[in-house]
């Protein structure tokens, strides 16, 4: 009886297996292409790495450097880890930082209020013009972003239309109790700032709201309305906690490059409406107190860093961006 060793090849003293044939095309084994398939993705993401690196990871380091240095221009500056450059930026410039958060906030609200029912519109009713209407939401971008705040000095001027139809509806008197304006002149005022922000960034919120809306499938909206529900309770149950992505995404956009403005300040307001970013500009080319201006510059996205935080937590939306 034949021993069951001898009866599996490659067992005791059976036949050895036959070796894998080689690929005739001459490519490599499957388990060679599996090692370098491993690595393909991380070779694809080194030149986006090496970009990051360059030009965000190694200034920011330079910067943080700056930062804790102390001296002067003539002197030169030294590295002597002076982190009182913080504590007195502050305590210098603590109102700039106010005006900054509270101008950006109020400018993200009324970007808010504004876009969601164009974003509505173009997702919903546009039908076939919808194209028509992208175009002009992204119209803008094709200016120059001092020219477009340029231009509002044109139409917040004091002998204008808009000044003049907001002092007969009484508009003005209700901005100038809330400090919003003075008498009857809007420029120079942080009504004037809060305008060029808001039309500014505007874009920056009715897209992202847009690619939300549009992904709602109609039928839930449909079947809604199966369900006896009115169109307004439609929009509260449905469509704006399916469009929640968007309002955050578009909240984030609006709200970060807003707060770090300085164009709109500049141009549309007068010292008293200055936000942090004119004074960084400030101290960068004018009194170029480089430790305080980079201090001021980490400060800044320390508290952006720490709001947009908070907000995604209380909103519940981390998972949603």
């Amino acid at each position: 009886m034949t021993p069951p060793a001898l009866l599996h090849p490659g067992g005791p003293g059976g036949t050895p297996p036959p070796a894998v044939p080689p690929d005739p095309d001459g490519a490599p084994p499957p388990a060679a292409r599996s090692r370098r398939g491993r690595y393909t993705a991380y070779w694809l993401l080194l030149p986006a790495a090496l970009w990051l690196a360059l030009f965000f990871v190694a200034p920011l380091f330079y910067q943080a450097s700056t930062s804790l240095q102390t001296g002067s221009l003539e002197r030169g500056y030294t590295l002597t880890w002076h982190f009182a450059n913080y504590s007195d930026a502050l305590t210098a410039y603590g109102g700039h930082f106010l005006r900054s958060f509270g101008y950006a906030a109020v400018a993200t609200v009324l970007c808010l209020v504004i876009g969601y029912p164009i974003a509505y519109l173009i997702a919903f009713r546009a039908g076939r013009w919808r194209g028509l209407l992208l175009v002009l939401v992204i119209a803008p971008f094709f200016t120059s972003f001092l020219i477009r705040t340029l231009a509002w000095k044109t139409i917040l001027s004091d002998s204008g239309p808009v000044v003049s139809l907001l002092g007969s509806l009484g508009v003005l008197d209700v901005t100038s109790w809330l400090g919003l304006t003075s008498g009857d002149r809007v420029l120079a005022t942080p009504l004037a700032v809060i305008c060029g922000l808001t039309y500014n960034f505007l874009p920056f919120m009715i897209l992202p709201l847009y690619a939300s809306l549009e992904r709602i499938d109609p039928a839930l909206r449909e079947a809604s309305r199966d369900l006896y529900a009115g169109a307004a309770t439609t929009f509260r149950k449905v469509v704006f906690p399916l469009s929640l992505p968007g309002v955050v995404a578009g909240t984030l956009l609006t709200f970060i490059p807003a707060s770090g403005d300085y164009i709109n300040a500049q141009l549309l307001g007068s010292p008293n409406e200055q936000m942090v970013g004119n004074a960084i500009q400030k101290q960068f080319l004018n009194v170029l107190d480089y430790p305080t201006a980079a201090a001021m510059s980490f400060i800044l996205m320390a508290l952006i860093l720490i709001i947009v935080s908070v907000y995604m937590r209380r909103t519940g939306t981390e998972e949603l961006v």
